[in-house]
C-alpha cells in the first residue's frame, strides 16, 4: 500500500488514494514491510539521542494495547502480567511483556471536513485540540481533513499552534470519502511515525459516500499487524442513514481496539475527546510470541481476558486480530 505526497496548490498537501501493495513506491525511503525493529527480550519505548520515544521488541512479538474496564465500566489500572490470559486463533499465549505506564502515542486527528459540518466544525476543532491537550505532552499528532478528497494540513507535530491553524482550513464542501480517508492517515502512521504506540481519532456527521473503499477493505487494513486504534465521534442527528453510519464507524472501532462515540448533542464532543485520552493513557501494553509463527500468515483472532481478586466482572478490549506476516491486509482491495 503506498501513500504519496504531492503539492496540488502552496500550502496544501493532497494524498493521492493508496495503490495496492504490488505497486513499486516511488519514494526510497518507503517500503511495503513492517517498520523494522531491533530485537530485545522485551517491548520498551525509550527516548533516542534525539529525545524521541521509539520501540524496542522482539522481532517475533506481537504487541497488544489494551483497556480494562470493570462491571461499572470504571478502567481498571491495578491489574499485573498474572491476571491476563492471551488467546489467539482460541489457544491460549503465553505472555512474554508487560507494561502499564503512560508513554507517548501517535496519533492522526482525521476530521470531516463535508458541507453538513460547517456549523459544527468550531466545537469539533476545540475538542480535537483538547485531546492533545489531556494527551501525554510528548505525543505526536497529524491533521487531516477531508470531504471527498483527504488533505494532510499538519505533519507530525506536538505544537498546539500548527495543529489549530490546521484545524482551521475548513472547506465544509463536498461528500464523505471517510474510509478511503481512515485508510490512508492509519498508512502514514505505519511508514512515518516514530512512536510504536499508534491511535486515530476520527470526528465525521455522516456515512460513507464518496470512497472507493468498502467498509470491509477499509476494515481489512486498518488490522495490519501493526494497525492503529481508532476513536470514532459520530455526530448523526441529521443524517440520513444513521444505522448505517452508526455500525460502520462501531465496526472500525471495535476490530482495531477502539470505542465509538454517539453524542446527543456538539457539547458533548468535548468531553468526549477528554474521554479518549484518559483511555489511551491508561492502557496495558501486552506482548506475546504466537505459537503459529507469523511467517504462516493469515489472519489471526485475537481475545484477552482479565481475572483478579478483588474485581467482578471485567472487559479487555483490544484489537480483535491482524494478519500476521507479510500477507497484505488489502490485498484484492481496489
Amino acid at each position: 500500500m503506498i501513500a504519496v505526497l504531492v503539492q496540488p496548490f502552496p500550502g496544501r498537501a493532497e494524498w493521492i488514494p493508496p495503490q495496492s501493495s504490488s505497486q513499486p513506491s516511488s519514494s526510497p525511503t518507503q517500503s511495503s514491510s513492517a517498520p523494522s525493529v531491533a530485537a530485545l527480550p522485551s517491548p520498551q519505548q525509550k527516548p533516542d539521542d534525539n529525545g524521541t520515544f521509539v520501540i524496542r521488541k522482539d522481532v517475533d512479538e506481537v504487541v497488544l494495547h489494551a483497556s480494562v474496564i470493570d462491571d461499572k465500566q470504571h478502567i481498571v489500572t491495578s491489574l499485573t502480567k498474572s491476571d491476563f490470559t492471551v488467546y489467539e486463533d482460541g489457544k491460549p499465549q503465553g505472555i512474554i511483556s508487560f507494561h502499564h505506564e503512560d508513554i507517548p502515542v501517535a496519533i492522526g486527528i482525521v476530521i470531516d471536513n463535508s458541507g453538513s459540518m460547517r456549523e459544527k466544525r468550531t466545537k469539533v476543532n476545540q475538542a480535537a485540540l483538547n485531546l492533545v491537550r489531556s494527551s501525554n505532552p510528548q505525543d505526536e499528532v497529524f491533521v487531516v481533513n477531508f470531504n471527498d478528497e483527504y488533505y494532510l494540513d499538519q505533519d507530525f507535530t506536538n505544537d498546539l499552534l500548527k495543529l489549530k491553524e490546521a484545524l482551521e482550513k475548513i472547506d465544509a464542501k463536498g461528500g464523505t470519502a471517510l474510509y478511503e480517508a481512515v485508510v490512508a492517515s492509519a498508512d502514514h502512521l505505519k511508514r512515518n511515525a516514530r512512536l510504536e504506540r499508534k491511535v486515530l481519532f476520527v470526528v465525521t456527521d455522516g456515512e460513507d459516500n464518496a470512497s472507493r473503499e468498502t467498509l470491509e477493505q477499509a476494515v481489512k487494513q486498518l488490522q495490519d499487524e501493526n494497525g492503529p486504534s481508532v476513536y470514532a465521534i459520530g455526530i448523526l442527528g441529521d443524517e440520513e442513514h444513521p444505522k448505517r453510519a452508526k455500525r460502520s464507524l462501531e465496526i472500525i472501532a471495535q476490530r482495531t481496539g477502539g470505542l465509538a462515540f454517539f453524542p446527543k448533542t456538539l457539547d458533548e464532543v468535548d468531553e468526549i475527546s477528554r474521554q479518549v485520552a484518559h483511555d489511551i493513557r491508561n492502557q496495558y501494553t501486552i506482548g506475546y510470541k504466537p505459537t503459529n509463527p507469523r511467517s504462516s500468515g493469515g489472519f489471526r483472532q485475537i481475545r484477552v481476558e482479565a481475572k483478579a481478586k478483588g474485581h467482578g466482572k471485567m472487559t479487555v478490549r483490544t484489537k480483535s486480530g491482524y494478519y500476521a506476516g507479510t500477507q497484505s491486509a488489502n490485498s484484492g482491495a481496489k
